[in-house]
């Protein structure tokens, strides 16, 4: 059921005034929350931002202090706005209105209804679902959602992209499809993983809307060149703005080869902390490696079903990339209740929710233990960011089994409700 206009400016207008208390009551906060790791990691960190923001504006390269790490054109954007330490208002309102176009493009893929039906394959179960207004309020009012937005990380702005490329994708816009998706990928890279399953979603979509499109491969060929010329461009830009290609190594170096170590959520700064550096490349190679696999495996086995792919791929992202934050977590959790007719299927979700509240909880204890207390060690951490990996996995499991049970139930209805045992 899509959003009425009434509806939509109550919800908006709600969760956007949440949003200014919570930075006007609690002036400290997003200070505070910019400090914590598991809200801004090394390439997302909006204290980052601000040293790299001040260099800029002093004609000194943002990368000589090896602390920026992001990328360059959002330097001349945020310069236009008043300081953020003397006036916060204006960053603070930059922030909340991306958390509403999140919403809003997160609403428009509800909408499209293609989580449920798409042109190969429809659910039996597509009645089971929740109305546009429920899925768009509990990402705004999501505890995680509102941590991120409070510490300003710039994974917002990745968020944003990757919400608007599959919101466009679901209704067939090449263009804005491939300029929001090379938008995504310019600031964070992994995004451009998303491609082939929003490739499949977007040529499914013209084909509906249009019953006549060029042929599959004839489609990929201009949409591949088309996002090669748009990150293209974006390159160039940042290089003319910086005056050299360095910045490639400041910001995307940094992703592939895991120089900073700052602890995060994610699984691998502890462990290349203990690597030996005889073995260091050959892992950084497997890891990305294995980041990179479930693309193209779940594409094909799943082709019927790309928004639900792209969903799970973020949620893959949130646990096997170098630098994932909550604010990575928020986007998967909040895509999960378009697929509300795979509830049902889903075996799990009681240890998944326990595992990442649990988690939640006790993460930041165990941070304060090690880090200010000194009476723990890093295992204390590592440890509950295991959990919370756990949680995430648990959830990306228990959902890909039930994508492909409702699958199964569709080609073999005489299968509907019986047990199914893995041989």
């Amino acid at each position: 059921m899509a959003l009425d206009a009434k509806q939509k400016a109550a919800l908006f207008a709600g969760a956007g005034a949440l949003r200014l208390l919570l930075f006007q009551a609690f002036p400290s906060l997003p200070n505070r929350l910019a400090g914590r790791v598991e809200l801004s990691t090394p390439v997302s960190s909006f204290k980052r931002l601000q040293e790299g923001l001040y260099l800029y504006t002093h004609n000194v390269s943002p990368y000589d202090g090896g602390v920026y790490h992001q990328a360059p054109l959002l330097l001349p954007l945020l310069s236009l706005l008043p300081s953020a330490s003397d006036h916060p208002l204006a960053t603070n309102l930059l922030f909340t209105v991306v958390d509403l176009l999140s919403a809003h493009a997160l609403g428009q893929i509800a909408d499209t209804g293609r989580a449920a039906s798409t042109r190969l394959f429809t659910s039996s179960r597509k009645s089971i679902r929740w109305s546009s207004a429920a899925i768009v309020a509990g990402y705004l009012f999501s505890p995680f959602t509102l941590a991120a937005c409070m510490a300003r990380s710039t994974s917002a702005l990745t968020n944003l992209c990757i919400l608007t490329a599959m919101a466009k994708a679901s209704q067939g816009a090449s263009t804005t499809f491939l300029l929001v998706l090379s938008a995504a990928s310019y600031l964070s890279m992994h995004p451009l993983l998303l491609f082939p399953p929003l490739l499949a979603l977007l040529y499914d979509a013209r084909l509906d809307r249009s019953k006549s499109a060029p042929s599959p491969l004839t489609f990929t060929v201009m949409h591949t060149f088309g996002l090669l010329v748009a990150c293209g461009a974006l390159l160039v830009a940042s290089a003319l703005l910086t005056g050299s290609w360095d910045f490639l190594e400041a910001t995307y170096g940094v992703r592939l080869l895991l120089p900073d170590l700052t602890p995060n959520v994610g699984l691998w700064w502890y462990f290349f902390i203990e690597m030996f550096d005889s073995f260091r490349d050959f892992f950084l190679g497997v890891f990305w490696l294995h980041v990179a696999s479930y693309t193209p495996g779940l594409t094909i086995r799943l082709r019927t079903q790309p928004l639900f792919v792209a969903a799970t791929l973020t949620g893959i992202f949130a646990i096997f990339t170098p630098y994932p934050s909550v604010a990575d977590a928020a986007l998967y959790l909040s895509l999960i209740p378009l697929f509300r007719h795979l509830f049902p299927l889903m075996r799990y979700t009681f240890l998944a929710s326990a595992s990442v509240l649990y988690a939640s909880f006790l993460g930041p204890a165990f941070y304060h233990l090690w880090v200010y207390a000194g009476s723990g060690n890093a295992n204390f951490f590592y440890a509950i960011t295991l959990v919370w990996s756990l949680g995430l996995s648990i959830i990306v499991g228990d959902s890909l089994y039930a994508a492909l049970r409702d699958e199964l139930d569709v080609e073999r209805p005489e299968l509907r409700d019986k047990e199914v045992k893995r041989i």
